[in-house]
């Protein structure tokens, strides 16, 4: 029997929504292409993403930066000299691996932040072979996971690829504070591409060396943050949390704002929490509990991390819950880093003090966050398979169809889609029957269908169908872009559309 990601990959696949890059020559490994409803899918996400953090302050920017960075800058912030992981390569085949997956294969328990001698004495301790020729394993060391970039004709002028998009953000901060009129909070958002050589990449989409991040770096004055932000309006919030201790449980347990605060998390950081886990449970429509908060400890989180939870959603094809973001409290790190290194002057005036911006970083996978939207809303429940995509998401927003291809009922369908296209993701069909039509639109998630029939040519009216329940109204054909624009807008229900028909 099928696996849940043999039937989520099927789908992607055969759909149009992504498959491993270059597969004609045998594929790249971690390495994916976006298909035509993909990059619809995954574009939506992104303007979703953009247009709801962007609007969580009203000195929030969307930027765009280079993919390229010269060593020196990484040497700042500390890329070149820790952004590791630890490489373990067998004796025998000379196969190279992750050394904490090794030992999560076996354990079935997180091993990231283990040492080099910790990884060793593990693989002893578990008697741990090569997973490929079962030979033996050799001593593990670090490896940068940076892609080396040679600069100018020759290539003397070292660069990489950037391994984040955050260092865009920082390295930009200073001229955006100037040219924004020199206020804090200041927010500065990229949505892009950034580059990891991932020892063994796996799971898909999950672990790439090529993927998409969309990241909010929120500059602030320590002192004076809290007092900014309407926490009030959070307070007594229940989120859904599993704190360091807890995060290896299949479940999270509620815990109100104020609890957390009363913890010892700042204010202004759980405020963001609360508004992150609107995003999901509102915008995304992810089940309550299939999300959760995860606490990283000491030990797991980077050494500049002050507060560091992942973003976390219950996916049945990865094995339970799996990180598709986080919200970091990076301190001034960044910012006094690059002011050390580049010897410039990063500190800020504001009031009648000069201040060196602290840095709250929400972090999002954009592929893994598609892919955890394709996991959770793929139904398949008998001979039917559906996708339950939020409408604001749906690659295809509406299909227009002739009940028959004949009677003039083709002409007018087809005039009533070229109308919807300026406005909508609009896909014409007249091939097959009106209940394969219909299927082809539920798999790949297209929420809303209109059908074109004998009675449109007497009165002008069609038939709405809408994916989830099966269910259809009759609504005038003039009607249609202002309906579909409240229905996928959520500002009407489809009950209160029109009056039900029965279905065919």
């Amino acid at each position: 029997m099928p696996s849940r990601y043999d039937d989520v990959m099927s789908l992607s696949v055969r759909r149009g929504f992504l498959w491993p890059a270059v597969d004609l020559y045998g594929g790249s490994a971690g390495f994916y292409d976006y298909g035509h409803l993909g990059a619809r899918l995954k574009r939506k996400w992104e303007d979703l993403w953009t247009g709801y953090f962007l609007g969580l302050g009203d000195n929030y920017y969307l930027i765009d930066t280079t993919t390229i960075l010269p060593e020196v800058s990484l040497k700042a912030s500390g890329h070149v000299d820790h952004f590791t992981d630890i490489l373990v390569t067998c004796t025998k085949c000379k196969e190279s691996f992750r050394g904490d997956h090794l030992i999560e294969a076996v354990t079935h328990e997180e091993a990231e932040g283990l040492t080099t001698a910790e990884v060793d004495a593990k693989i002893v301790e578990l008697k741990i072979r090569c997973p490929k020729c079962k030979g033996e394993l050799g001593p593990s060391r670090p490896f940068n996971m940076m892609f080396p970039v040679g600069v100018g004709p020759l290539g003397k002028d070292r660069a990489y690829l950037r391994p984040e998009t955050a260092q865009g953000a920082f390295l930009n901060f200073k001229r955006e504070f100037e040219a924004l009129r020199r206020r804090l909070p200041l927010g500065l958002a990229i949505v892009g591409r950034a580059y990891r050589n991932e020892i063994s990449p796996r799971q898909g989409v999950y672990r790439m060396r090529e993927f998409l991040q969309a990241e909010l770096q929120i500059f602030f004055d320590p002192a004076t943050f809290g007092a900014q932000l309407p926490i009030d309006s959070v307070r007594d919030e229940r989120l859904r949390v599993a704190m360091a201790g807890e995060k290896h449980e299949p479940i999270a347990t509620d815990r109100t704002t104020s609890d957390l605060i009363r913890g010892g998390i700042p204010g202004f950081y759980v405020y963001h929490m609360a508004l992150v886990q609107r995003f999901y449970l509102d915008r995304l429509r992810v089940p309550r509990e299939r999300f959760r908060f995860a606490e990283l400890d000491e030990r797991e989180r980077a050494f500049y991390h002050k507060v560091h939870f992942d973003i976390q959603v219950r996916q049945d094809s990865l094995g339970g819950f799996r990180e598709v973001g986080g919200v970091h409290y990076r301190t001034d790190h960044d910012i006094s880093g690059h002011a050390k290194a580049s010897g410039k002057d990063l500190s800020v005036p504001v009031a009648d003090r000069k201040v060196v911006p602290h840095v709250l970083e929400l972090s999002f996978g954009v592929d893994r966050n598609v892919w955890a939207l394709l996991d959770l809303d793929y139904e398949l429940a008998g001979e039917r398979a559906v996708l339950h995509l939020p409408p604001a998401l749906a690659p295809v927003d509406v299909g227009v169809f002739p009940l028959l291809s004949k009677a003039g009922l083709p002409e007018r369908a087809e005039a009533l889609y070229r109308d919807l296209r300026p406005g909508f993701d609009a896909f014409y069909d007249e091939t097959g029957s009106i209940g394969k039509r219909y299927a082809r639109m539920d798999e790949i998630g297209t929420p809303f269908c209109v059908t074109v029939d004998h009675a449109t040519l007497e009165d002008g009216t069609v038939t709405l169908r809408e994916r989830d329940t099966s269910g259809q109204v009759r609504v005038p054909g003039t009607s249609v872009a202002a309906i579909l624009r409240d229905l996928i807008d959520a500002r009407r229900d489809f009950r209160s559309i029109g009056s039900a028909v029965a279905r065919p």
